[in-house]
């Protein structure tokens, strides 16, 4: 097996050179359908500024999750996992997931593999299905797809966080396969610098953004 090349790019924070191609995180699919231009400042303009409350307490509670579901995890190799869920129920949590193919890389909150499917579950701090919050799980669904090569389905979910309760979930089938790869190819263009950060038209996301102090693309009240 060929070994793996990989280098933090020189100029965008968070963004990794695998095997030559840009790897960015999924999590910025969910930033990129909030406001892209979000990316632009804090990961190529250098923006720092503190964690939200949310973010904080975000966490902390998967950390907590984490550490209680250690408390009970048998240790096994991921290819174990799959081959062990072909006839029993498995849980995972925090799955690491990369896809050098699509660039995109990073962990997955919980993973519930049955003999017939695959159930990716994403936590957010609310109980609404933002289009963002989508894109992200459907990034998580696309990276472990290309990892797995398995024809078992794959179901997106989105949970509350800190409960039971899944709010969302859907098929990830060919649409939205298609759809996320469309979306995927185009925060590729954005970091080479083919197409340009579009900020949101949106002035309530402005007004909660943590970056809305170092932000000049501010929109304006009464726009939508």
């Amino acid at each position: 097996m060929p070994k793996t090349s990989s280098q933090p790019h020189p100029e965008i924070s968070q963004v990794m050179i695998i095997d030559g191609r840009n790897n960015f995180p999924i999590s910025w699919l969910n930033k990129q359908g909030y406001c892209e231009y979000s990316i632009y400042l804090e990961n190529v303009r250098g923006v720092e500024v503190k964690p939200t409350l949310k973010m904080v307490i975000g966490t902390e509670e998967h950390t907590r999750l984490e550490m209680e579901f250690q408390k009970d995890a048998e240790p096994t190799t991921f290819e174990g996992m799959l081959e062990k869920s072909l006839t029993t129920e498995l849980l995972s949590r925090e799955l690491p997931v990369i896809s050098k193919l699509y660039g995109i890389r990073g962990y997955i909150d919980e993973v519930w593999m049955t003999p017939d499917q695959f159930i990716i579950i994403d936590d957010k701090p609310g109980n609404r299905a933002f289009a963002s919050s989508i894109n992200q799980v459907y990034g998580y669904c696309l990276a472990f797809q290309d990892m797995v090569k398995d024809e078992r389905n794959i179901v997106a979910a989105l949970r509350e966080r800190g409960t039971d309760n899944i709010f969302w979930s859907a098929y990830f089938d060919e649409k939205s396969e298609k759809d996320i790869i469309s979306l995927i190819n185009r925060v590729q263009d954005l970091l080479i610098g083919k197409k340009d950060f579009i900020p949101t038209s949106n002035p309530r996301k402005c007004r909660s953004c943590r970056l809305k102090i170092k932000c000049d693309m501010k929109a304006k009240p009464g726009s939508r």
